[in-house]
């Protein structure tokens, strides 16, 4: 690249290699001085590049290492609500969902505003992992209101469907709308250490909180996803077909 290059370009150069499998799960990205004297950029070229990357869950900060290409990630909603249209399925090839607990609970103080309940109220969670080819990726609890159970009693069978949320869409008759997310970072429980195979004393997980509404504004699922790694981010995505 020439001496010109910015921080997109770069981010964008260590991206390709990432997605492209030049840069694997776990390999340590150059260090600042090496890209520096790559790309002919200011260190805080460099940085600003680093932390697109790590904003978009490509990368990993690693005590005493630097910076780490992330694990496995999971496909974004986008990606799933379009591959469950083409083949009935949300999970791709090489996922795999384990349901670990259905059940119901009162609504906490994270679900029940997003589910527009008051406190304690009852609401259907199923709590599943999610592995792409054998390594755990994700502990998710999907939240339903009584009228999601309602039209799809399945959800109350400890059953992956691969589509949960798109199988309920199509029985309440509306087409899912929109998704908001909201992510934010904190140390792992002890159980989702175990379940995610995390073996560090202290391990900071990033928690996605997904609320989706359909077309009709009804909200048909709130999902916890918990995933290794840490960042600060919140966005809404419009569902609809392009």
């Amino acid at each position: 690249m020439p001496e010109t290059s910015g921080y997109a370009e770069i981010a964008a150069h260590f991206r390709r290699q990432i997605q492209d499998g030049t840069l694997r799960p776990g390999a340590t990205m150059p260090s600042f001085r090496q890209v520096c004297e790559q790309f002919g950029v200011a260190q805080t070229t460099v940085n600003r590049a680093y932390r697109v990357l790590k904003m978009e869950g490509l990368t990993l900060p690693k005590p005493g290492v630097g910076t780490v290409v992330a694990g496995p990630v999971s496909n974004n909603i986008g990606t799933r609500v379009a591959l469950y249209g083409a083949t009935g399925s949300a999970l791709d090839g090489g996922e795999a969902s384990r349901i670990l607990e259905v059940g119901t609970t009162g609504a906490d103080a994270l679900v029940a505003p997003r589910l527009d309940v008051a406190p304690g109220t009852p609401v259907h969670v199923r709590r599943r992992l999610v592995s792409r080819n054998g390594i755990p990726v994700h502990l998710s609890s999907s939240y339903y209101p009584a009228y999601v159970i309602t039209v799809t009693p399945e959800l109350q069978e400890p059953v992956s469907t691969g589509g949960s949320r798109e199988l309920a869409a199509s029985r309440l008759g509306s087409a899912q709308d929109q998704v908001l997310e909201e992510v934010t970072s904190r140390l792992a429980t002890a159980s989702e250490k175990e379940a995610l195979g995390l073996t560090a004393g202290e391990v900071v997980v990033t928690q996605v909180v997904r609320t989706v509404t359909l077309e009709d504004g009804r909200v048909v699922e709130v999902a916890v996803k918990v995933a290794e790694g840490s960042t600060i981010l919140r966005w809404t995505t419009s569902l609809r077909p392009q």
